[in-house]
């Protein structure tokens, strides 16, 4: 058995360990960080049974997808969005977990192509109040969020599904666990108020048990599956 096959399996294995501790009843979905590995790699992973891969950098994500282009793939952007790489984006990628601007979401909706299915969205929530972090403000959330959702009513090809985080990078459990909990109430009041919010990603291969233990039903893991990187790469998300 392969390593990769060897992590997945017991990455699946603690998903729905902690998924039994939590009283939410939702099913975890594992996203695979493939930023910084190669094609040989994600196939590994593919193989295994992972349809979800994640990506921070655009022109690596676009040279993988080419790459990979006869495997069925779910790709995932999880990086900071500049607004000239919105149409890339928006024509490439099956979900982006890292909006938090109006002018981002119209451009997205914009460039999405006509024939393609409505673009997953998730909202990116900065939970740590870290200047270094991208993301609306938790503090700050329920004011923002309201005017992003009403942009949305008049973006059709964009679909709301939920939000995401990246805690703090702390050994202060409980700051994490704090940080958790006002991520599932923010998440509990916006799946109140849509039919299409389903997903709370938060979770990474330091800290995916205790996300989902909270409530996390989205979990990006990147290095607990594939090691370390092979491609220098910069930033968090895996």
């Amino acid at each position: 058995m392969s390593t990769i096959l060897t992590n997945i399996s017991q990455i699946k294995q603690n998903i729905l360990e902690a998924a039994s501790i939590n009283n939410f009843g939702e099913k975890a979905t594992l996203v695979a960080v493939s930023k910084g590995h190669s094609f040989g790699l994600i196939i590994e992973a593919f193989n295994a049974g992972i349809i979800n891969f994640g990506e921070n950098y655009l022109q690596e994500a676009l040279d993988k997808k080419l790459h990979l282009e006869r495997f069925a793939i779910q790709w995932h952007f999880l990086g900071p969005i500049q607004s000239n790489k919105c149409r890339l984006i928006a024509e490439n990628f099956n979900w982006v977990h890292s909006v938090d601007r109006i002018k981002v979401m119209k451009l997205l909706n914009d460039f999405r192509p006509s024939n393609a299915p409505p673009l997953n969205i998730c909202i990116q929530i900065n939970s740590s109040g870290e200047d270094t972090k991208s993301g609306i403000a938790i503090n700050d959330a329920q004011s923002q969020l309201t005017g992003l959702i009403e942009a949305l009513k008049e973006l059709p090809k964009l679909k709301l599904r939920g939000i995401m985080s990246v805690p703090s990078n702390t050994e202060d459990i409980e700051q994490v666990i704090n940080e958790f909990k006002s991520m599932h109430m923010l998440y509990a009041e916006l799946k109140n108020q849509f039919d299409t919010v389903d997903t709370l990603s938060m979770g990474m291969s330091n800290d995916f048990k205790l996300a989902i233990e909270y409530g996390s039903n989205l979990v990006r893991i990147g290095t607990a599956i594939f090691g370390a990187r092979e491609i220098k790469a910069k930033g968090g998300n895996n």
